[in-house]
């Protein structure tokens, strides 16, 4: 019989031993057992019981059950859509080049690419730094063409310059001549290295007066880039991205590498293709943009666009292009293969979802295994040394074991002493998104606040959003999108935190002061003013002897207001508040540096000479998360 719970509700699905009873102890049943037919002490684990006895322990459970039958799923005929085979060598053409542009922050990526192309990406960018992964054809006065991906040069991107990389040919690593290679400088070498993409060097900047090529060259010798002055097979152009000197020797040297790729592709039969970034469009609906890597594209879509917004009929090899008609958003990264028909595109779409969900089924039930092994062996180990006893004295022997628990008041549901900050982030597309969450992946401070990402997706900030962060607590971060007003109003009128950015490392920024918020204040101490006691008096006051200090300010001074410690052989013996400070025989609110004064204390001490006084006043100060994202 094997057993699954729902909400008081017992599933039997067919007969069982004792051994099977996931959710019961063994002692449970003997329990449930008592005044029936069944003999007990003949029990044994692996005894098997009959439906009646069954329901009979299913009723003294306060449970209901329900007779179900096992179901065989039929393994379905794998459907999916699979990449053509290798075309004939005689088929292939030439294609232009896909390029990636890598690179540190700032060390003029895109304004490269706009001098090339004779647009002003760059200033429609917030911050002068590229938030996700655009792709554009140049046009060269040879007649020659270029396929660029503008990869993201922030910290934050790592993962999708990662990505950029796998659908390239050729790799600019851009680096400033005046600051040399930076951390995502190595990134960058390390991500062409991985994906077995060959590098040209640019060496930006080298207009400026601090300009030093070769010391970059000789920098980069250090990450196995040996540039050809060194002896090694990489080129290095000197360029000025915003003068736009050299750029034409950038390109030739570009297309150079690429004859001697040898660069071709099959133009015919069905499209393949990589999607390098989605999002959704309010007029539009989910697009994405994509290069197409084999076929031409021109299947069962809605619209075609190039970089600039231009419809377009054909797409071939190498082409960057916007495609819009999806169903839903895909993923970045994805591959785009053509099918058929409309009834394929179904029957492939059908069969993963089906794979995924057998996929998911297979890790959930590992999950219960563990945990249900967990359960069995914590269970053994509960009763080691009772194997000779009978139910009843393993019963009463567990019973005394656990009786100190039965005293602890369980918790009300939603209580709990950990500190969290929910939030739910919202970006302009899926890779934005994903950069954001791979900064998340690094945090850290778990112990201080636990941060909950309870949604994230694309699009503007929504209703059910609010609702969301309105459940949880939490607050909404938006990354490039928008809130209009009644959703604005509805946070407001919830009391939901909207925060709206749209550069990532301002974002993070953000989310670092609202963690730093969660956590308590800490108590600072400011020294006022230190004193060394010299000598020690007993002076009656009414009927007690209370002990007096006699004390030299050393430095700052007394405060009488404020709070006092007595520090001996370095160890703080007591804090509090004096109870008399005397100047001679007069009563003071304040001694200064170098003034000689008697201090008794509320509290009865005996002192020592040579004790220390110290007189402070505490601050409560916020405390800042330990999280460092990186940057």
């Amino acid at each position: 019989m094997g057993w699954g719970v729902g909400r008081g509700e017992w599933e039997t699905l067919c007969c069982t031993s004792l051994y099977n009873f996931p959710f019961l102890y063994s002692d449970h049943i003997y329990e449930a057992l008592l005044n029936t037919s069944v003999d007990i002490d003949a029990l044994e684990p692996d005894s098997v019981l009959n439906e009646v006895l069954i329901k009979d322990i299913i009723q003294k459970s306060g449970m209901k059950h329900k007779w179900a039958k096992l179901k065989e799923d039929k393994i379905k005929e794998n459907k999916d859509a699979v990449k053509r085979p290798p075309a004939d060598p005689a088929t292939l053409t030439p294609r232009p080049p896909v390029v990636t542009i890598l690179g540190h922050v700032d060390h003029g990526k895109t304004t490269l690419l706009d001098t090339l192309r004779k647009t002003q990406v760059a200033a429609m960018e917030a911050g002068g730094i590229t938030q996700h992964i655009g792709a554009f054809l140049v046009h060269l006065p040879s007649g020659e063409k270029i396929t660029f991906l503008d990869t993201p040069g922030h910290a934050a991107f790592s993962a999708m310059r990662a990505r950029g990389t796998h659908v390239t040919d050729i790799v600019i690593l851009v680096v400033a001549a005046e600051d040399g290679v930076m951390k995502q400088t190595v990134e960058s070498i390390q991500h062409a290295k991985n994906a077995r993409v060959p590098i040209i060097v640019a060496i930006n900047k080298c207009d400026k007066p601090e300009a030093n090529p070769d010391r970059v060259k000789k920098e980069l010798l250090a990450h196995n880039v040996v540039c050809e002055e060194y002896g090694g097979d990489v080129q290095a152009v000197h360029v000025s991205a915003l003068k736009g000197d050299n750029l034409m020797a950038l390109a030739e040297a570009t297309v150079a590498l690429a004859e001697v790729l040898e660069l071709k592709a099959d133009s015919t039969g069905p499209v393949e293709g990589t999607i390098i970034e989605s999002s959704t469009d309010k007029g539009k609906g989910p697009v994405t943009t994509a290069i197409i890597q084999r076929g031409k594209s021109w299947a069962k879509v809605r619209m075609m666009f190039d970089e600039n917004g231009k419809a377009m009929e054909v797409a071939p090899p190498s082409m960057p292009v916007e495609i819009v008609g999806w169903k839903e958003v895909p993923s970045a990264g994805e591959e785009i293969l053509e099918v058929e028909s409309e009834q394929r595109a179904r029957e492939v779409v059908e069969w993963r979802t089906y794979a995924e969900q057998q996929e998911k089924a297979k890790k959930d039930l590992e999950v219960i295994e563990a945990k249900q092994k967990e359960h069995r062996d914590a269970y053994k180990k509960d009763r080691e040394g009772m194997e000779n006893m009978s139910w009843k004295q393993r019963r009463a022997a567990v019973y005394k074991s656990k009786k100190h628990l039965l005293a602890i008041r369980p918790k009300e549901k939603g209580e709990s002493d950990k500190n969290v900050l929910h939030i739910i982030i919202k970006g302009d597309v899926d890779g934005s998104v994903e950069a954001i969450l791979n900064i998340l992946d690094t945090y850290d401070a778990d112990e201080e606040c636990e941060l909950d990402v309870v949604h994230c997706g694309i699009g503007d900030i929504s209703e059910n959003d609010i609702n969301l962060a309105e459940t949880f607590k939490g607050v909404v971060y938006g990354f490039n999108v928008n809130a209009n007003k009644p959703i604005q109003q509805l946070a407001a009128k919830k009391g939901i935190k909207l925060k709206m950015h749209k550069i990532i490392y301002r974002l993070v920024e953000d989310l670092q002061a609202e963690l730093s918020s969660t956590l308590p204040r800490s108590l600072e101490e400011h020294v006022l003013g230190t004193a060394v006691v010299l000598a020690i008096f007993d002076v009656t006051v009414g009927k007690s002897t209370v002990p007096v200090a006699g004390c030299r300010v050393q430095k700052g001074q007394l405060d009488k207001k404020m709070k006092f410690k007595l520090i001996r052989n370095q160890e703080v013996i007591w804090t509090g508040y004096l109870s008399s400070m005397k100047h001679h025989k007069d009563d003071v609110p304040v001694v200064k540096t170098g003034m000689d004064c008697g201090l008794s204390l509320d509290k009865n001490i005996a002192f020592q000479v040579g004790d220390e006084i110290v007189c402070f006043n505490e601050k409560e100060v916020e405390q800042t998360i330990s999280w460092d994202p990186g940057f």
